[in-house]
C-alpha cells in the first residue's frame, strides 16, 4: 500500500491507547477474516508512523477466547506493518519474577484449544486448498525482543530477558494443579493471548515480540492470595504508564531499522502446488502469498 506504516503495537489489558501519538487518525478495516477488535489508531511517534490496536477493544469488550486474532494481524498487514509489539498482561510462575516486572519471553507453549491458529487451509474463510507449514522454532524476533528489553530499561522498569510463556485458553484463571504443572514443565509466565498472535505474525512475515507485564503470582504461590480481577486491575493501572513509555522508547529505537528478518518467512512454508491452489485462497491471503504465487 502507499505510505505503509512499518511499526505496530497491540495493547493488552490496561493499555487501550498510546498517549504519545500525534497526528492521530482512526482507520476501520475489513479483512478477509472478518472485523478486527477495534479501529486502528494511526499516528506519529519519534517521526515514525505507528498503528495501534486495542487487542480486546476499547473498554475491554472481547474475551481472550473470542478474539479474532487473524483479523487483527491481517489488518496490520494491510497497513504495511513489519515490526509488531504485543503488550500483554501475564502471571508469574517464578518467585524471582515479581508483579510489576516485565518479561520479554523467548519461547512459547500453546495450551489453547479451538482457536484459529493459521490463516491458511480454512474453508470457513475461503483459504482451503492452500496448505502451509511455517517455522516457529523461535516464535519471537530476537532483534525486536532486544529492542523491547532496552526500551523497558530506559523506562526505569525491571526487565527479564527471555522466559518460557505458556498461553492458556481462558477466560478463567488456572487451577493450582495446572499452575504447579506449568512450573514443573519449566514455564516462567502465563497468559491468554500470545497464542496464536505470535504464530499469525510469523505467517504474516512480521517481526513480533511480546512485552509481558506481570500482574500477579499465579495461584501456585503459597503466601500470596489467589489471583483476582481486582488485584490484576490494580497492578495493571500501575503498569500502564510504564508500558506506554516503554513502547514509545521502542519506537524510537526502531528508527532507521532495515527490513524484518521474517519478510520471506513463508517462502519455504508453502507446500501446495501452484496449479492446484484455488484462486480464492490466494486472493484472501494475497498480501502474504501473492508474491510466491504470482
Amino acid at each position: 500500500m502507499p505510505n505503509p506504516i512499518r511499526f505496530g503495537v497491540i495493547g493488552g489489558s490496561g493499555v487501550y491507547q498510546l498517549d504519545a501519538l500525534t497526528d492521530i487518525k482512526e482507520v476501520v478495516l475489513d479483512t478477509p477474516f472478518g472485523a478486527p477488535s477495534d479501529a486502528y489508531i494511526t499516528g506519529t511517534l519519534h517521526g515514525q508512523r505507528v498503528a495501534f490496536l486495542a487487542r480486546h477493544g476499547r473498554g475491554h469488550r472481547i474475551s481472550p477466547t473470542r478474539l479474532n486474532q487473524r483479523a487483527n494481524i491481517y489488518g496490520f498487514k494491510m497497513l504495511g506493518v513489519e515490526y509488531l509489539i504485543g503488550v500483554s498482561a501475564c502471571g508469574s510462575l517464578r518467585e524471582r519474577i515479581h508483579p510489576g516486572h516485565i518479561v520479554i519471553p523467548h519461547q512459547l507453549l500453546d495450551r489453547t484449544n479451538g482457536r484459529a491458529l493459521s490463516f491458511f487451509d480454512d474453508p470457513a474463510v475461503g483459504t482451503d486448498g492452500l496448505v502451509t507449514h511455517v517455522s516457529v522454532a523461535h516464535p519471537f524476533c530476537d532483534v525486536l525482543s532486544e529492542i523491547c528489553a532496552a526500551a523497558v530499561e530506559q523506562a526505569g522498569a525491571s526487565v527479564h530477558r527471555g522466559g518460557n510463556f505458556v498461553t492458556i485458553e481462558g477466560p478463567r484463571f488456572s487451577t493450582r494443579a495446572e499452575s504447579f504443572a506449568f512450573r514443573e514443565w519449566g514455564m516462567d509466565i502465563i497468559g491468554m493471548t500470545t497464542t496464536p498472535e505470535a504464530f499469525l505474525a510469523r505467517e504474516a512475515e512480521m517481526s513480533y515480540a511480546c512485552m509481558a507485564h506481570v500482574t500477579d503470582y499465579d495461584v501456585w504461590h503459597e503466601t500470596e492470595e489467589a489471583v483476582t480481577v481486582d488485584a490484576v486491575i490494580r497492578t495493571l493501572l500501575k503498569n500502564a504508564e510504564v508500558a506506554k513509555n516503554a513502547v514509545a522508547n521502542a519506537i524510537g529505537l526502531l528508527v532507521g531499522i532495515g527490513p524484518s528478518q521474517y519478510a520471506d518467512a513463508m517462502r519455504d512454508a508453502l507446500i501446495t502446488s501452484r496449479d492446484t491452489v484455488p484462486a480464492q485462497a490466494i486472493e484472501n491471503t494475497r498480501l502474504i502469498v501473492g508474491k510466491y504465487y504470482a
